[in-house]
């Protein structure tokens, strides 16, 4: 099962006797899953015995997938989406690029780098669905951002 601390969406949990604090990031503003994300949390929170439970969103930094742990990207693999490449390196407002980018990304069925996008967006908009010319499995890519 990946978490959200593979993810790298949990940033931090202050616990002061049954009040927690959890404070989490999403992968870009305007995620559609972080409203899931946070009931989920006050949720298990509050059957494992937090009287008071406190979910928070902060935005800055902003998410990277370079957050994603190693153990992340592995578990991510396991349930056959290719983890991302390491994000770019970037300084300032991050440029927006208009044109294409081809990836090299390899099929996380096989392990082929012989895989084309068929799609710029998978089923959430920091995904993009390939599919792999070697065993015809289609598969998600987390985008690198």
């Amino acid at each position: 099962m990946v978490t959200v601390a593979d993810l790298g969406i949990l940033r931090s949990v202050e616990q002061d006797g049954d009040r927690v604090v959890v404070t989490i990031t999403p992968t870009y503003s305007g995620c559609p899953a972080m409203r899931e994300i946070g009931a989920d949390l006050r949720h298990r929170l509050q059957q494992a015995g937090y009287a008071e439970v406190e979910v928070r969103t902060e935005l800055a930094p902003a998410w990277t997938s370079d957050w994603i742990t190693a153990d992340g990207r592995r578990k991510l693999a396991g349930a056959g989406i290719a983890p991302p490449h390491s994000a770019p390196a970037r300084h300032g407002p991050a440029p927006l690029n208009l044109g294409l980018t081809r990836r090299a990304v390899q099929c996380p069925q096989c392990g082929s780098a012989n895989t084309e996008r068929s799609a710029d967006f998978g089923s959430t908009a920091c995904k993009a669905l390939y599919r792999c010319a070697d065993c015809s499995e289609p598969f998600e890519y987390v985008k690198e951002i």
